[in-house]
């Protein structure tokens, strides 16, 4: 038997590594968030019931969009851009609730 001899592949290219990073703050920026949320909701002035709804839609939003959009990724074959345009929402959306977010349902900036 021959020792193999040759040079080990990178296994872990440039890409993996970004993606991995970008996951890794996105998480980071969402484990930091989710325990406030509800505390920041009841100080702006909705109610625990209309929260746990809130939680609830937002829940069923995401598991239907999972399902749908990993079909049509997969129908596809390209993932690239799903991948970017579900980072950029969440890169996007976490600032918005300091801005956005009033009682009542409205959306519009605080003065």
């Amino acid at each position: 038997m021959q020792a193999q001899t040759n040079s080990p592949q990178k296994i872990i290219t440039r890409s993996i590594w970004i993606l991995s990073l970008v996951s890794l703050f996105t998480d980071m920026a969402s484990e930091m968030l989710y325990p406030v949320m509800p505390l920041f909701l009841k100080h702006v002035g909705y109610t625990a019931l209309f929260i746990g709804v809130l939680e609830g839609i937002a829940e069923s939003v995401a598991g239907l969009s999972k399902s749908y959009f990993g079909k049509l990724s997969d129908n596809s074959g390209k993932r690239l851009p799903f991948v970017q345009l579900g980072y950029s929402l969440s890169a996007i959306s976490k600032p918005m609730l300091a801005f956005l977010f009033t009682p009542g349902g409205y959306f519009y900036p605080e003065r």
